[in-house]
């Protein structure tokens, strides 16, 4: 008998669980949308992107996924000929660079240790090779959505520095941004780029660049650019539908402005710290099941493990067969493994609209699972999670009433 009768819970590394109060912001008809609310909309969501990736400089949006926001990036700042370095630790920065590519800039991969994050080392060492300075960008993702590896954007920047290195810094924060903790302007970012299908509790059709100063001088001189991505025709134009270089998206508009609404009143710090505890949570119920030949987590070194995502290798336990089961006997939907073996691996998404229910209940369906297929375990993730939690969210005690406070 299957018990997945009920509403399905969808745990994949994006799109993430849409909130009902995203849904309702976008479920309006179509305006005016040449003047009136619409443009004021855009004109607001403008100026508040800035404050999401720590920046004081601009954003530019563009209907697109990740992917599209990519291009954007590449087009804008690079020319023919160009080459830049990537940093992989999974899967995507590659895909980013073999997308440039087709546009005619060359890139040399640097591979991270197996299971780990780029080592800042060997990219000063990398950069200080670079005498004739042909790299001109480095190309990283905060967090590789295929491996769940987190890569420390600050410590590659200080590493460009040490290597007194010229290059644009592009950061991928598709699967990152609204759930780690990222300081563009801080970290010297040059650009950003993200989706708004993941953290941002949108559905996909929003790609996200945020543009320093530095990229932004690179664009000038840049031969790559075309019509549709292009940042200078998108910027302050005479018409408000060029910022969207047509049509705007407008549904999507407003769901990421009620998704603003939402991280705005909980706080920014407050969401990272939320999916920080998330993470931990995960990973502990990972560490808990662990057993040799049995489920581990993909990321060995803590400092390592993104917030966002969580890669499981299975071991002898059939990935598949754990997935296909817990969708169709209860409901829960798993992230397939998209670089090694389907039956090897799976990921665990755990983005934006999230809470101890929907955590505690996607590892208690996964324990289920596992007890069903007759898959060894060492021990309970599911208490070991709660544990987690329970020390996250129990009040500090409250200090004894002192004579300046006779109400208490």
């Amino acid at each position: 008998m299957s018990l997945r009768y009920g509403r399905p819970l969808v745990m994949i590394p994006g799109p993430s669980v849409i909130p009902d109060r995203v849904l309702s912001a976008m479920h309006r008809s179509i305006p005016n949308i040449y003047e009136g609310e619409v443009v004021d909309l855009t004109y607001s969501l403008l100026e508040r992107l800035p404050r999401l990736a720590r920046t004081e400089h601009r954003a530019y949006i563009a209907i697109s996924n990740g992917h599209g926001a990519w291009e954007m990036a590449i087009t804008n700042t690079l020319s023919r000929g160009d080459k830049v370095l990537v940093l992989e630790v999974g899967h995507f920065a590659t895909n980013w660079a073999e997308m440039a590519a087709q546009s005619g800039v060359k890139f040399e991969v640097l591979h991270a240790a197996d299971r780990a994050a780029i080592d800042p080392d060997a990219v000063t060492e990398r950069l200080r090779a670079d005498v004739g300075r042909e790299f001109a960008a480095v190309l990283v993702a905060q967090t590789d959505t295929a491996s769940s590896v987190r890569n420390d954007i600050a410590a590659v920047r200080r590493a460009m520095d040490d290597a007194d290195h010229p290059a644009l810094l592009l950061a991928d924060c598709v699967a990152s941004l609204g759930c780690e903790p990222f300081e563009m302007d801080a970290w010297g970012v040059d650009v950003t780029v993200a989706g708004s299908q993941k953290g941002l509790m949108v559905p996909p059709g929003l790609g996200i660049v945020w543009v320093g100063p530095k990229a932004w001088e690179a664009h000038q001189r840049a031969d790559l650019r075309t019509a549709y991505w292009d940042w200078t025709r998108r910027t302050d134009p005479d018409a408000h539908y060029w910022i969207f270089c047509g049509t705007p998206p407008v549904q999507h508009l407003w769901g990421l402005a009620e998704a603003l609404d939402m991280i705005d009143e909980e706080g920014l710090a407050n969401v990272w710290e939320r999916h920080r505890v998330f993470a931990s949570a995960i990973h502990a119920a990972v560490d808990a099941w662990s057993v040799p030949r049995g489920l581990e987590l993909n990321v060995v070194d803590p400092a390592h493990r993104s917030n966002s995502v969580t890669m499981i290798r299975t071991g002898d336990v059939s990935a598949q067969q754990l997935r296909a089961t817990c969708e169709s006997e209860a409901g829960l939907t798993l992230g397939l493994s998209i670089t090694g073996s389907p039956d090897a691996e799976f990921r665990i998404g755990h983005m934006g609209h999230l809470n101890p229910p929907m955590v505690l209940g996607t590892l208690g369906t996964i324990e289920a699972t596992l007890a069903a297929i007759s898959a060894p375990i060492g021990a309970s993730g599911v208490a070991t999670a709660a544990q987690v939690i329970a020390q996250a969210t129990t009040p500090a005690p409250k200090p004894p009433p002192g004579p300046e406070d006779p109400w208490s």
